[in-house]
């Protein structure tokens, strides 16, 4: 499977953006499907994790309440629909699959998509 994350872009405090995670080459619906973001001067964070198994998806709590995950199995896609956006948010954003949330290797990443939370 091959991902790719687009989406990103500038968004002032408060916005609201919504990145994509299109998949080829075989189907995201046996995957658990993790949403990424590295800032600046900082390791990468998992923010979100949708599992394998019954669908479920787990939230950082810097996130939960503001971010959302959804899918369209048509399209073979997951999107990331951010709101209430922060200055702290400003990443690099990343999508990965794996077998199931817990520890993640990431059987395939997507090439990530720039956020940036500035007035």
């Amino acid at each position: 499977v091959q991902l790719q994350a687009s989406g990103g872009g500038l968004v002032q405090p408060g916005g609201s953006l919504r990145l994509s995670c299109a998949a080829s080459e075989g189907t995201l619906d046996y995957y658990a499907i993790g949403w990424f973001r590295q800032a600046p001067g900082k390791e990468r964070e998992g923010i979100s994790c949708s599992s394998s198994s019954d669908g479920t998806t787990y939230y950082v709590d810097s996130v939960k309440g503001r971010f959302t995950v959804s899918r369209d199995n048509a399209k073979n896609t997951v999107y990331l629909q951010m709101n209430s956006l922060k200055p702290e948010d400003t990443a690099v954003y990343y999508c990965s699959i794996d077998d199931e949330c817990g520890s993640w290797a990431g059987l395939a990443w997507g090439q990530g998509t720039q956020v940036t939370v500035s007035s």
